[in-house]
């Protein structure tokens, strides 16, 4: 079992694995932007897929600390976007998985 990169929430300091984790990037423009692939150059920070630390975020400019750049309205609402985005994909996947059990008329093992 290959070990995954783990790194912290910049707000809630939750340690994660790094796919678990939204990763906001600022690149040598000062650019902010989501980066759903963790693969853009330039500095990075790492939010928990939630609302919560999404607002707490806001609020507290700890996101824009980490990054030393201020952060518009739009770009929050973009992370916004991808954190719903990602909620509902899970939400919907999980419903599949029971509802793919329950056709099978026996117990989902695994």
């Amino acid at each position: 079992m290959k070990n995954l990169p783990q790194r912290s929430c910049v707000i809630c300091r939750t340690q994660k694995n790094k796919n678990e984790l939204l990763r906001i990037v600022k690149n040598k423009d000062n650019i902010v932007k989501v980066d759903e692939k963790g693969k853009e150059p330039g500095r990075g920070a790492y939010i928990c897929y939630s609302i919560e630390c999404l607002e707490k975020a806001k609020k507290t400019k700890k996101l824009e600390n980490a990054l030393n750049v201020n952060i518009s309205d739009k770009t929050y609402n973009e992370i916004e976007n991808a954190i719903k985005n990602k909620l509902l994909k899970e939400t919907t996947s999980s419903s599949q998985q029971s509802a793919n059990g329950k056709k099978s008329g026996g117990d989902v093992i695994g």
